[in-house]
């Protein structure tokens, strides 16, 4: 009984041993969950070059994936899921992932500073080492929990079929790319999309189909309406004003200012109504109309840094050929983004001002004086990368404008 008695003395000891040794005063991570127009781009061009649509079953490709966007992806993840930053680091013939997470219970600000390193591989890639703070792990034991966590979170599917598709793992440092070469699964892309729309999601999103359809069917094909007449009915489509249903009504409304099919998102939205064609505006705009509210849909999906990223992408896009870049857009997608940050915070405020009147101008400032059509030269040369001072002051303003506004204040 002694020995027991003084083995229970020591456990709160030997705990604290190990949550120190497995903890750190600093992150070994230590960045923003930013992310930047180039990862947009690069992870559009990876697309193209890879569209599942255009592939067979049993077809192989090799995907030269950028080095930076693997980096980039997986800082997003741990930020989102955990709280947390991460880096993937490359080197000749191993790349390494480290994730500092902020370790909470603990009086003193710690950290849990986690390192997986892997190597080249013909198939699945193998763990080849691991360790938490200055802890190291087996890299079976790894395996082991990295699987189990998988498991738990209900992805063990998912994660089989596509470490099951890759057949060569290469690093090229000297190109900054990483090489994956896979073997096509159409079953992969079901279960894509499994993973981003539950059941509940698809529901929603019948509902809010069914709804837009319902709202537009009041005015004339071809006419021009005002964004703010039909947002508020429906982000209340389904009778609730929860994340969810807002989730499923931006997304609804998003795909269709965007002028696309939900089919191609969901097969099974072939059969649902088809919303008339109006041109919806926003303080008469159909640009920013489109750029509010395909920003709030990225917000409220994918988070402020990712519809801020693809905001700034777009407009970048535009200056080599298309509508040239414009502040006044960039203001739109700022606008938008907020609008879907404050429905992810359960806003009293917005919920308060979406069962009253809502007008454009509750929505968007006036884009007044904001330069537009910049040709990439024009750009670059005023405002660089979209990283100096004369960007920054333009930036500056089109936030002091929307928080001028009682909606973002």
């Amino acid at each position: 009984m002694r020995r027991v008695a003084l083995l229970l003395m020591l456990l709160p000891f030997v705990v604290g041993i190990v949550v120190f040794a497995a903890t750190d005063q600093t992150p070994l991570v230590s960045r923003d969950e930013t992310l930047s127009a180039k990862s947009i781009a690069e992870a559009r061009r990876l697309l193209a070059s890879n569209d599942p649509r255009s592939l067979q079953r049993g077809d192989e490709r090799t995907a030269v994936v950028p080095a930076v966007l693997i980096d980039a992806a997986v800082n997003h993840w741990a930020s989102r899921a955990l709280g947390a930053r991460a880096a993937f680091l490359m080197g000749e013939d191993t790349a390494e992932i480290q994730i500092s997470v902020p370790a909470l219970g603990i009086a003193a600000a710690r950290y849990l500073n986690l390192r997986v390193v892997f190597p080249e591989a013909k198939g699945e890639p193998k763990i080849i080492r691991g360790s938490i703070g200055s802890l190291p792990v087996p890299a079976v034991l790894v395996e082991w929990l990295i699987g189990t966590a998988i498991r738990i979170a209900g992805y063990a599917q998912e994660w089989q079929l596509a470490t099951q598709a890759i057949r060569r793992l290469a690093f090229e440092p000297a190109r900054g790319t990483v090489d994956v070469s896979y073997v096509w699964e159409p079953q992969l892309l079901d279960r894509v999309r499994s993973l981003a729309f539950t059941p509940e999601d698809i529901v929603r999103l019948h509902a809010a189909q069914i709804a837009l359809a319902g709202l537009l069917d009041h005015y004339a094909p071809r006419s021009r309406l005002p964004l703010s007449r039909i947002l508020a009915p429906l982000l209340r489509c389904c009778g609730d004003e929860t994340l969810q249903t807002s989730r499923a009504a931006l997304l609804v409304l998003a795909t269709y200012l965007a002028g696309k099919d939900l089919a191609q998102l969901l097969p099974q939205a072939r059969s649902w109504p088809r919303p008339r064609r109006l041109t919806l505006t926003l303080l008469g705009r159909e640009d920013s109309a489109q750029h509010f509210g395909i920003s709030a849909a990225l917000a409220i999906w994918a988070g402020e840094p990712a519809a801020k990223a693809i905001g700034m992408y777009k407009e970048i896009d535009d200056s080599r050929g298309g509508s040239g870049f414009s502040f006044a857009d960039l203001a739109a997608d700022r606008a938008g983004t907020r609008f879907g940050e404050l429905l992810v915070e359960s806003s009293a405020h917005l919920h308060a001002a979406l069962r009253g009147t809502l007008s454009d101008a509750d929505l968007l400032a006036s884009p007044a004086g904001l330069p537009e059509s910049l040709s990439e030269a024009d750009f670059r040369r005023r405002f660089g990368d979209g990283d100096n001072l004369a960007y920054r002051e333009l930036a500056s303003e089109i936030e002091r404008r929307l928080t001028a506004l009682p909606l973002y204040r």
